[in-house]
């Protein structure tokens, strides 16, 4: 077949080499003369050479140069003066010209796919001057095609979908392949479509490639099978012997429709169940089968019959595609052991192109129901009972009922929840469930009494079950009327008789079903010689009325008005209620200006409240004020132990002789203690030191018959028998000073400068029975006897 196409080609070419002289024959021109300005005749112009194409065959196989044409000049005499010269696309590469004889060829096999033609431009030179004998003309090399390309696919592979049940002719895709070869010569692009792969299910139209369903609904069924590869062939050469073949994959899928109904793996289920299961509770699953997949197997089951039907339900699981039944109402295993259901299972989006003869299936479904042990059971959720306020202790104020639903009927324990009842004002027979008095109501503190009674199995505790008792208090008449509040009244000196100075009401802690109705009157002990009079107005209120025209605000500040108040229900009940009327000086226009400071305060009378409160208050104020002095008492208070540095900066020291100023322990107080005393006397500080350590003084005095000392050493005694019985004083081992001067002292001054000379000697007689103390003392904390010398 290729040999066929050269053989083809070479025959156009030689049809074309004699359309060549043909053209040749038009390359000269004619051009209309010119005429010279000088002469005014005609000249003949001259010719220029041109031509429009050649062409060449593409794929050229052979080994010598391929000729194409040849280029000749009229002004060619074939002497070789004229040199042709080639220019423009794969001049000199692609195409060579000879510059002689005007000959082109080209130099290698082209591909018309990549290149379809080429432009060049030729021009005859003179050889010698090397100018342009004619214009350059442009030409075109345009290949010839041949059948080299074979078709190709725009996808090596396909995929493609069709419904199941299509009827024959169903399109399902298109292919579509591209030839390379020039369409417009020849046959070489036109492809015709086939199929190699995929009989009998498709077909494919041989000039549009377009893919068929070439069986009927029955035959494409997805349930059988789903998937199927279809071979695509295109061939150029419009499907012709010799032509060239390109294939593509087509993968095809049957997509589903609803041509398949559900039915139940089963046609009876048993499930159990307990009886004391929650409403809402799931019995058991059950699942139809379906054929179809996604959508089309979507299901819902009904339950359409049997004695069950008011007492279960069931839905649809839609992930799962399961008929989930659940418990509807409660159940009784006394009452019914078994039930029958009747379950039905249809497509939730049936297709109507398909009736199927049952598209609806049926199960039975048998629930057993099984016994529990159960706690009893009330009568009723809750219970309302009335009893008056005034009931004797003991009485029976209702009572609750519960029973074992068991068949067994185990008998009952009735008790009070005592979180309900924590005043323990009622109480419960056990046995028998009546609810009894056990302490005095008072409907006025407490109107209602919710409490709760727990009934359980007299041999299991724990199977137990509570109502509730809702308890009303019934009112009695069992309080008085008082005056509904505090009125704060006053009369003018200047009040005319029968006048109206106050309204007051009452208030009554009782509620009696037709309502409040009150009574007013005075008092017996305000009746004698009453400056004022209660007048009943029948609404519930009263008024209060002067009896007599002026008063006297000096004669009597205030007026006392006793009113008796009585209820309307029976028993009748009533109190006197006091009324201060102050009296005051009012101007014309009947205002208060001024009344007494006594009536005020009078008038004004606390209630018990606020006396309370004022109580509070005054005890409130002194214990801050205890509080206030005693932490004031205490910041006063100085430690009994004071710190080292504390001691060692507060010593003085008396006639010390130190070492002077290299003398580092000048101020340890450890160093004028005598060392054999260190470890023998180690008493505490802070306590009255025996009387073995202080001994009390001698009661010899020496005797002075000028001088008398007995002031001084009363001060001394009281100044020690102070600092002993003071908590608050120093440690004892700590410098306490007494200064005395006293007037008429015998020892006038103890200081040398206040001597007539530095080398008389002073009486100290009156120390002389203080001196052992001293010398103690001086032993006690290492010192000597000249240091406590006085």
């Amino acid at each position: 077949m290729r040999t066929f196409s050269v053989l083809l080609i070479w025959a156009c070419l030689a049809l074309e080499a004699d359309s060549m002289a043909f053209f040749r024959g038009l390359a000269k021109k004619e051009s209309e003369g010119q005429r010279r300005s000088d002469g005014g005749g005609l000249r003949r112009s001259k010719r220029g050479w041109m031509w429009k194409q050649f062409f060449l065959q593409e794929e050229y196989t052979g080994t010598d140069y391929q000729y194409i044409g040849k280029l000749h000049s009229d002004m060619d005499r074939e002497d070789g003066s004229v040199k042709y010269v080639l220019t423009g696309e794969g001049a000199g590469t692609i195409f060579v010209i000879n510059e002689n004889s005007g000959d082109l060829h080209a130099t290698r096999s082209l591909d018309r796919e990549e290149k379809a033609f080429y432009t060049l431009r030729a021009q005859a030179l003179n050889r010698s001057t090397g100018l342009p004998l004619e214009r350059d003309t442009e030409f075109i090399v345009k290949l010839h095609d041949i059948n080299d390309n074979e078709p190709k696919f725009e996808k090596d592979v396909y995929t493609a979908s069709v419904p199941e049940r299509s009827n024959i002719g169903t399109s399902v895709t298109q292919v579509t392949a591209q030839d390379a070869d020039d369409e417009m010569f020849g046959n070489s692009a036109k492809l015709v479509y086939s199929i190699s792969q995929g009989h009998p299910y498709f077909s494919v139209e041989p000039h549009t490639g377009i893919i068929r369903t070439a069986l009927g609904p029955a035959d494409m069924d997805r349930e059988q099978r789903d998937k199927y590869q279809v071979v695509i062939e295109a061939k150029d050469m419009a499907g012709q012997r010799g032509g060239l073949t390109g294939s593509t994959t087509v993968n095809i899928v049957l997509t589903d429709v609803n041509d398949n109904p559900p039915r139940f793996a089963e046609s009876i289920y048993q499930f159990s169940v307990p009886e004391l299961t929650n409403t809402g509770s799931v019995v058991g699953r059950i699942k139809a089968v379906d054929a179809d997949i996604g959508r089309n197997a979507e299901m819902d089951y009904t339950v359409v019959g049997g004695d069950g039907l008011e007492v279960f339900d069931i839905t649809t699981n839609r992930s799962t595609q399961e008929g989930v039944l659940t418990v509807r109402k409660p159940l009784d295993y006394e009452r019914k052991k078994f039930y029958t259901l009747q379950i039905q299972v249809q497509n939730t989006h049936p297709d109507l192109r398909f009736m199927f003869p049952n598209p609806k299936d049926v199960a039975t479904v048998r629930v057993s129901v099984e016994d529990v042990d159960e706690p009893p059971q009330f009568g009723r959720f809750s219970y309302v009972m009335e009893v008056k306020e005034d009931a004797a202790m003991g009485t029976t104020i209702g009572s609750v009922s519960a029973v074992d639903p068991d068949v067994k009927r185990k008998p009952v324990k009735y008790i009070i929840d005592r979180h309900t009842d924590v005043d323990h004002v009622f109480n419960i027979h056990e046995g028998k469930g009546s609810i009894y008095l056990q302490r005095p109501l008072d409907r006025e503190e407490t109107a209602w009494h919710n409490i709760s009674v727990i009934a359980s199995e007299l041999d299991n505790p724990q199977q137990s079950s509570r109502a509730s008792v809702y308890i009303r208090v019934t009112d009695i008449n069992d309080n008085a009327p008082v005056l509904a509040s505090f009125y704060e009244m006053f009369v003018c000196e200047n009040t005319k008789e029968d006048q109206k100075i106050q309204t007051i009401t009452a208030v009554d802690a009782d509620e009696p079903i037709s309502g409040h109705r009150f009574k007013f009157g005075l008092a017996a002990e305000s009746t004698v010689n009453a400056n004022f009079t209660v007048r009943d107005n029948g609404d519930n209120t009263a008024g209060i009325y002067t009896r007599r025209a002026g008063f006297g605000r000096l004669q009597k500040s205030t007026h006392l008005v006793a009113v008796v108040i009585t209820d309307g229900e029976l028993p009748f009940q009533s109190s006197t209620g006091t009324l201060t009327v102050r009296v005051c000086t009012c101007d014309r226009h009947g205002n208060m200006e001024m009344c007494n400071v006594e009536a005020l305060s009078s008038a004004a009378g606390l209630s018990t409240g606020a006396l309370i409160a004022i109580l509070l208050c005054v005890i409130i104020l002194l214990l801050i004020v205890v509080l206030f002095a005693a932490l004031k008492r205490q910041k006063k208070k100085e430690p009994l132990i004071v710190s080292k540095e504390d001691v060692r900066d507060n010593v003085v020291s008396y006639n010390d002789e130190g070492g002077g100023e290299e003398d580092t322990q000048a101020f340890d107080i450890g160093a004028l203690r005598h060392p054999e005393v260190i470890e023998e006397s180690k008493q505490r500080r802070d306590i009255i030191p025996s009387e073995s350590l202080y001994p009390p003084p001698p009661l010899r005095r020496t005797a002075v018959p000028t001088r008398d000392n007995a002031d001084v050493r009363d001060f001394i005694d009281q100044r020690v028998l102070d600092n002993d019985s003071n908590p608050t004083a120093p440690p004892y081992d700590s410098l306490a000073t007494y200064a005395y001067e006293g007037n008429g002292s015998v020892a006038e001054s103890l200081s040398s400068l206040g001597s007539a000379s530095s080398d008389g000697e002073q009486d100290y007689n009156y120390l002389s029975e203080w001196g052992p103390r001293f010398r103690k003392l001086a032993d006690m904390y290492g010192g000597e006897d000249s240091d406590w010398d006085c």
